[in-house]
């Protein structure tokens, strides 16, 4: 029943969730049963048994007399329903343990960084070849929805004791007197611009991803969640319309006594850090909606989907309720010099290219930006609006 309820639940979700059409596709090599079908997906035997690295080969059809059908049925070779497991439950990183200093699978770790297969969604492909076989009206070009979300990894530089000494000690020191007169002028709070940026998107959907954590190691630095300053922050970013998401701790992403209650049930992991084990926890605490899923160091579809789709946890051939949303972009991606390393062109060519993938299949838009980022000696705070503004063109 298990393995029962994963297939359908892929095939689908490959026809953007068209229950009818989906019961006209066959999962089966057993020849007697393809006149059942329409289309008819022939099993590599491999899904629920063992991972194998999927054929990346184009899948392609061909229609054949079955006896006791009217017409002629298409039968596809190339596992496709194993092939979209692979991507959407991340199967491969539990078959390939390469990672960085962070724990995290990078794109230079994958098949599809090593294929040059980032930016070709498979699995938006092998929906819209279904559709077409089966006399289907492809997906309307378009973002089903925009999402503008932001990590908050700290409100100020300068209003916690390390780093207000360090600021003095680099002679910063009428900054740190002016950020603890007034947060508002900490270069750090950037939630009013980030907040009028946002607001040019009509119908996008805006959450801040806040921590709750000890404050140590990575998680440095931790603000006071029942603080002033965070109250202030709280605000601004309530009356604004947006959520507030939970940034879950670098080290284990899974904290109990998360304070701000029943929005724990959004999701991303400080250092877009998320392995198998760490993913299953999340799903257990009752976290709903992850917005991690992306290759730190590459952009790309790391999915190998544009939309949302719920997680498989490979390990235990268990659908959950755990809903994936790929993330597009992430700022430093882009410009840190152990990432892509772009200038402002490449990096809005980048995006443009991503972007229209998306609007091609009806996906989700999924941006990061750091509150940090816009004041730092980068170009994202004028990337930003650029890329707001050709999602508003589209």
């Amino acid at each position: 029943m298990i393995m029962k309820e994963i297939i359908e639940y892929i095939i689908t979700f490959l026809l953007y969730g068209n229950a009818n059409a989906a019961k006209q596709v066959g999962y089966t090599s057993d020849e007697a049963e393809w006149h059942n079908y329409r289309v008819v997906i022939v099993p590599n035997g491999h899904l629920g048994k063992e991972i194998i690295m999927p054929d990346l080969n184009e899948a392609k059809g061909e229609r054949l007399e079955v006896e006791g059908t009217k017409s002629k049925t298409w039968v596809i070779h190339t596992d496709i329903i194993y092939n979209t497991f692979f991507f959407i439950s991340r199967a491969e990183e539990v078959i390939n343990p390469q990672r960085d200093e962070h724990g995290r699978f990078l794109a230079k770790h994958s098949i599809l960084g090593i294929n040059n297969r980032l930016m070709i969604p498979t699995v938006d492909e092998y929906a819209r070849m279904l559709m077409k076989l089966l006399d289907l009206p492809l997906p309307t070009p378009s973002f089903s929805q925009i999402y503008l979300t932001h990590d908050v990894d700290t409100i100020a530089h300068y209003r916690h004791l390390r780093g207000a000494i360090g600021g003095i000690v680099r002679g910063e020191w009428r900054k740190v007197m002016a950020s603890l007169k007034d947060i508002h002028n900490d270069p750090a709070f950037t939630f009013s611009w980030l907040i009028a940026q946002d607001k040019k998107v009509e119908g996008a959907e805006c959450i801040y991803f806040v921590k709750d954590t000890e404050g140590k190691g990575y998680d440095y630095p931790q603000y006071n969640l029942n603080g002033n300053d965070f109250a202030i922050v709280k605000q601004l970013i309530e009356n604004s319309g947006a959520k507030i998401g939970w940034h879950g701790s670098y080290y284990g992403g899974d904290k109990a006594n998360w304070q701000l209650g029943d929005k724990a049930g959004l999701h991303r992991s400080h250092y877009l850090r998320c392995s198998i084990d760490q993913m299953q926890r999340l799903a257990e605490v009752g976290v709903t909606d992850d917005f991690t899923m992306m290759f730190p160091d590459q952009v790309g579809f790391r999915l190998q989907t544009t939309r949302p789709v719920r997680w498989i946890n490979p390990k235990t051939m268990t659908l959950t309720h755990l809903t994936l949303h790929p993330l597009t972009v992430m700022d430093c991606t882009l410009s840190n010099a152990n990432y892509m390393n772009l200038n402002e062109d490449e990096a809005y060519f980048e995006c443009q290219r991503l972007f229209e993938k998306i609007h091609q299949n009806a996906g989700e838009i999924v941006l990061l930006w750091h509150n940090t980022t816009p004041t730092g000696n980068t170009y994202h705070h004028s990337l930003y609006p650029k890329l707001l503004a050709m999602l508003i063109d589209k």
